[in-house]
């Protein structure tokens, strides 16, 4: 009798000194465009009531809901280019110099490159395009010297070069999405699965423009569309946007950022409680407005644990 008694009690030990997140509440936030439903309308407001979530499928609580403009809402954006990027694009140099240019003020922008696997940066976070700018020069990487685009996004979001979480993170990544290490179109190529995971704890927007690589024989075939699927994939789990035209390169950048800039702009950040059960972890988000719009929601977020106050 006694080894039966000194048994539960070491089992309700054992549960009491479990980690505080084992079960209880949950929290996270998230970056969301929205648009108006029609094209030539002006964006409609939208309150905290117009807005439903669930968080792994299940109805959550909605926080807050803040629009993000105006120079007091921090901005960090990099620019990420495929470090065996086809030297055509040096044509589109101008529009990229341009949309950094007209960055608003307080915005800090970086060029990294892919090369080997990782982002590497050509010069710190700045709000001085002069200074962003002297980073944007041709890759001049040879073919497959990015090894996988998705390792590159995964180590950006590991060592984003800042710590200012209360600032967006946007990533416009320009490559054709190949992945290397997987000769045929995965959906569930774990790489990408990787660096959307990765992406969506570190707070990530990613936008994606396809341009194609030096070194692949044959880009203008079916088996192209691989690589724009898997950029989809990522921009529609993170909550950005994936550029393409057709199965070739774009003649112009140009439309590509003028929608970004308009996305930039009618952004707001979403707050959200849920039940977390377990460590904090990736779950799935699906968003609805009680208005006609046009959304850009991540389908994934962050969820941690909330402090024991908020409990």
């Amino acid at each position: 009798m006694k080894k039966l008694e000194t048994a539960i009690w070491m089992v309700a030990g054992a549960l009491l000194a479990a980690p505080a997140w084992a079960q209880g509440q949950g929290q996270g936030h998230a970056v969301v465009t929205v648009l108006p439903a029609h094209s030539g309308e002006l964006s409609a407001d939208i309150s905290l009531q117009d807005v439903k979530i669930k968080v792994a499928g299940k109805p959550s609580s909605v926080t807050g809901w803040t629009p993000l403009r105006g120079p007091e809402n921090r901005l960090e954006l990099i620019v990420l280019i495929d470090g065996s990027a086809t030297s055509s694009l040096g044509a589109q140099f101008g529009v990229i110099s341009s949309f950094v240019r007209e960055m608003p003020s307080a915005a800090k922008v970086a060029i990294a490159y892919m090369r080997n696997g990782q982002a590497a940066l050509a010069g710190p976070l700045s709000s001085d395009p002069a200074q962003v700018l002297r980073g944007l020069h041709m890759p001049g990487g040879s073919a497959g010297s990015s090894a996988s685009p998705y390792f590159c996004l995964s180590d950006l979001a590991r060592h984003w070069p800042s710590t200012d979480r209360a600032a967006r993170r946007e990533v416009v990544m320009i490559t054709d999405g190949a992945d290397q290490y997987q000769e045929r179109f995965d959906p569930d190529d774990p790489y990408v699965h990787a660096a959307i995971t990765d992406s969506v704890q570190a707070g990530l927007v990613v936008f994606t423009m396809y341009w194609t690589s030096r070194g692949v024989t044959d880009r203008e075939n079916p088996d192209n569309m691989g690589g724009q699927s898997l950029l989809l994939e990522v921009a529609d789990a993170t909550g950005g946007n994936s550029y393409w035209q057709g199965m070739g390169n774009p003649v112009s950048f140009d439309p590509f950022f003028a929608d970004l800039r308009r996305r930039l702009q009618n952004q707001y950040l979403l707050s959200f409680s849920s039940r977390l059960d377990g460590k904090p972890q990736v779950e799935s988000l699906k968003l609805q407005l009680r208005v006609p719009a046009n959304v850009g929601a991540p389908r994934q977020v962050f969820v941690a644990q909330a402090p024991a106050k908020d409990q």
